[in-house]
C-alpha cells in the first residue's frame, strides 16, 4: 500500500531553504529536525535559489534603475527651473 505524500506550503518550503542557505546549518541536520527528506529538501533549493546569471543580472537592473533615477530627477530640476517666470 502507497501512502499519500505531505503537502508542505510554500511558506514553509522558503523557511527551510532559508535556514540552509542564510542561517548555515546542514541539510542532513535541517531534514532530520523538521522531518522533510533530504530529495524535497534539495528540490526546494533548486526552486528557490535563483542561478547566479540570473541574480547578476537583476543587480545589472537595480544600478540602471539607480542611475535613471538620478538622471529623472537631474532633468526635472532644469525642466522647474526653465518653468519659472524670467526676470527682466
Amino acid at each position: 500500500m502507497m501512502t499519500k505524500g505531505i503537502r508542505y506550503t510554500g511558506e514553509f518550503k522558503r523557511n527551510t531553504v532559508f535556514q540552509v542557505t542564510d542561517w548555515s546549518y546542514s541539510i542532513k541536520e535541517v531534514s532530520g529536525r523538521l522531518g522533510v527528506s533530504t530529495k524535497s529538501l534539495y528540490d526546494w533549493i533548486k526552486q528557490f535559489i535563483k542561478p547566479e546569471s540570473m541574480r547578476l543580472k537583476e543587480t545589472d537592473q537595480a544600478l540602471e534603475n539607480s542611475r535613471l533615477k538620478v538622471e529623472l530627477a537631474r532633468v526635472t530640476e532644469e525642466r522647474d527651473i526653465l518653468k519659472r517666470p524670467q526676470r527682466t
